[in-house]
């Protein structure tokens, strides 16, 4: 590119000034982080929560009203992809590191460590466990998802706007999301999906290092994840740049079918028929619970709130920063599809794929812990590995996890610097290498300071922060939609 654009100036410089900070006085970013935080989920949690549930009610009211019958594009165009190709797609959006990381570690949390109820090592206890992991994991997060992913197909394909997200808002703002305006909202967009792709990737190097650690003894230590990071930012950089989109695409296809190997073969030789009962057991509780869990915030309750602030909040903060990178992912392969039928797969597909990905994981942990040995007191990034050394093919499990978490550290990285290219250069749909490769740099550099300055609870607090301003943006995509959608109602009406 002969000029770069505004956006990509201001985001980059913005993220390099972080990045200094991070490096020169790592404890002072971990300190006004923490500041932040602390102070955003005090006085905002309940916004978090009401406003993700308010995603999911929308998402509710798009399937069931009439406007369900429109398209994501024009009235005559047909998907890109068949059914069950584009339902493959979801559910690979639905898979990530943070399946791998959390997968085993959340559900015996909650049981053995710190119940969100009050009933740490009890029957009741298991099942509110597996319940609030598939709260967390469930249909708020893919409301949020479906949101974004929605307004930018139905801009981007009905609508013939680019792919950023001020020409989704311009229903409500007019002509200022071609100026100052939407350069801020490109800016924060990009910031949200900067500091949610890599937080996944320290999430990636810290499971990829733990596993190292309780195989082969290595110490689990910031300069492992230096190397790691510096190690797999290459593989990625190098993919982005050489145009090797059909690598990527075996990689993660190939990912899909070891996570799918791997969740048969702790099915098989976990304790399955009692995964099975607890399956169908969670998804009944999680539904008749489902309207007490979305506004639970312990208000008399110190413990209980902070619970809610350490995992719910955490939660709806990393799907909303997240929610850029995968909505325009599922926005791109979602043309032709009625609004009714995204909504509902979108919602469905990967939730129901991560109730049974958790209860199979978290269920097996939960199974080894009872039976005496006490996994729960290995750190988050260990406790898989835990788990896997309890079952028959350990190593073997253990070995293939890490592969896992490896190759969606590559894909999630490569799709991630194309994705910011795209938001940065006002929409391309092939960004400049030049862009990319910056891109690339930015996220190994942000995974790297936020974990040196605050470990997981640096990479959580970042998350956080970055995710409050773009749950606005949010609002005012979900308002534009629907100025959008009422005035094409109107025109039909006037027709008939």
């Amino acid at each position: 590119m002969k000029k770069l654009p505004a956006v990509f100036i201001i985001s980059t410089s913005l993220l390099s000034a972080i990045v200094l900070i991070g490096m020169f006085a790592p404890s002072f970013l971990g300190t006004i982080t923490a500041s932040i935080q602390s102070y955003i989920t005090d006085y905002f949690g309940w916004y978090y929560l009401i406003v993700v549930t308010c995603f999911l009610l929308v998402c509710f009211y798009l399937f069931l009203t009439p406007v369900g019958r429109i398209k994501l594009g024009k009235n005559d165009d047909k998907p890109d992809f068949s059914r069950g190709s584009w339902l493959a797609m979801l559910y690979s959006a639905g898979m990530g590191i943070g399946l791998v990381f959390y997968g085993a570690a959340e559900p015996i949390s909650h049981f053995a460590i710190n119940s969100p109820t009050n009933q740490e090592g009890t029957a009741q206890g298991i099942k509110d466990a597996l319940r609030f992991t598939f709260f967390h994991w469930g249909f708020h997060a893919w409301a949020v998802y479906a949101i974004v992913g929605l307004v930018i197909g139905y801009f981007m394909f009905r609508k013939k706007e680019p792919a950023v997200i001020s020409a989704t808002l311009k229903p409500v703002l007019g002509d200022k999301v071609y100026g100052k305006t939407g350069t801020i909202i490109n800016v924060l967009a990009i910031l949200s999906t900067v500091f949610g792709v890599a937080t996944t990737l320290g999430f990636g190097a810290l499971q990829i290092n733990g596993g190292l650690s309780y195989l082969f003894d290595i110490p689990v230590s910031f300069s492992i994840q230096l190397v790691i990071i510096l190690i797999v930012s290459a593989l990625f950089i190098l993919s982005a740049v050489s145009g090797l989109g059909k690598g990527i695409k075996i990689l993660s296809n190939t990912n899909m079918v070891l996570a799918f190997s791997l969740l048969l073969l702790v099915f098989f030789i976990g304790p399955s028929l009692s995964n099975l009962n607890l399956l169908t057991d969670s998804i009944g509780s999680y539904l008749h619970n489902l309207p007490r869990m979305s506004f639970r915030m312990a208000p008399l309750n110190p413990e209980g709130r902070q619970w809610i602030n350490d995992w719910t909040i955490f939660y709806w903060a990393w799907w909303i920063a997240w929610s850029p990178f995968v909505g325009l992912f599922i926005a791109r392969i979602s043309k032709g599809r009625t609004i009714r039928e995204f909504v509902l797969n979108v919602l469905l597909v990967p939730s129901i794929m991560s109730f049974i990905w958790f209860t199979i994981f978290g269920g097996t942990a939960i199974q080894v812990e009872i039976e005496g040995t006490s996994v729960s007191k290995l750190n988050l990034e260990q406790l898989l590995f835990g788990v896997f050394d309890q079952l028959p093919l350990g190593t073997v499990m253990s070995f293939i996890a890490i592969l896992i978490v490896i190759i969606f550290f590559i894909t999630s990285a490569d799709s991630g610097t194309f994705v910011l290219g795209m938001m940065s250069t006002n929409g391309l749909q092939n960004p400049p290498n030049q862009v990319k490769v910056i891109w690339g740099v930015m996220l190994s550099a942000i995974a790297l300071v936020l974990l040196n300055s605050g470990g997981l609870i640096g990479l959580q607090n970042a998350m956080i922060i970055a995710a409050l301003p773009f749950s606005i943006i949010m609002i005012l995509m979900t308002i534009s939609l629907f100025i959008s959608l009422n005035k094409e109602v109107n025109q039909l009406m006037k027709k008939m």
